[in-house]
């Protein structure tokens, strides 16, 4: 399946998008290493990067704080099971690995929620940034632990 992909700019740096036909394959700043080697072709025309784009500026500014777009990210069963469990932290909260890991019925599983939390390709749509540790510290995060700080304090302007 052909995969498209755009460049975007946001108040936080660089995005990169890519889609297929089916959804969102994924959304990484520029200083994300779990982008893929190919992106496939370049385009400023296909809708659902464009409406990737639009719901991405709408959150950015404030006036979006759930987004509504078809996903179509790859990984293991267990890697789409975090992925899901993540669209439910609501928008300005944070949850412990620890319950993440609960909510996926998995209590035991921490270290490997935290495996797949970092590999979530679709930054900010996923919110991944929502995920500290136990002891409410701003853990690692693909894009930056600055640029988590930043995510986090734009949900709690409410």
């Amino acid at each position: 399946m052909s995969t498209y992909y755009t460049v975007f700019t946001t108040p936080l740096g660089e995005m990169t998008l890519q889609a297929d036909a089916d959804g969102l394959l994924g959304a990484w700043f520029e200083t994300q290493t779990t982008q893929p080697k190919e992106l496939g072709q370049y385009t400023e025309s296909d809708s659902i990067l464009n409406n990737a784009i639009k719901q991405l500026q709408e959150y950015f500014c404030g006036e979006r704080t759930e987004f509504n777009l078809p996903l179509s990210a790859q990984g293991t069963q267990f890697q789409q099971q975090v992925w899901h469990a993540l669209t439910t932290i609501p928008y300005g909260e944070t949850w412990s690995y620890q319950e993440l890991a609960n909510a996926i019925g998995n209590p035991k599983a921490v270290r490997a929620v935290g495996l797949a939390n970092g590999k979530n390709p679709i930054s900010v749509i996923v919110p991944c940034h929502r995920v500290i540790g136990k002891n409410g510290k701003l853990t690692g995060y693909a894009g930056g632990v600055e640029r988590k700080a930043q995510l986090l304090k734009l949900e709690q302007k409410e």
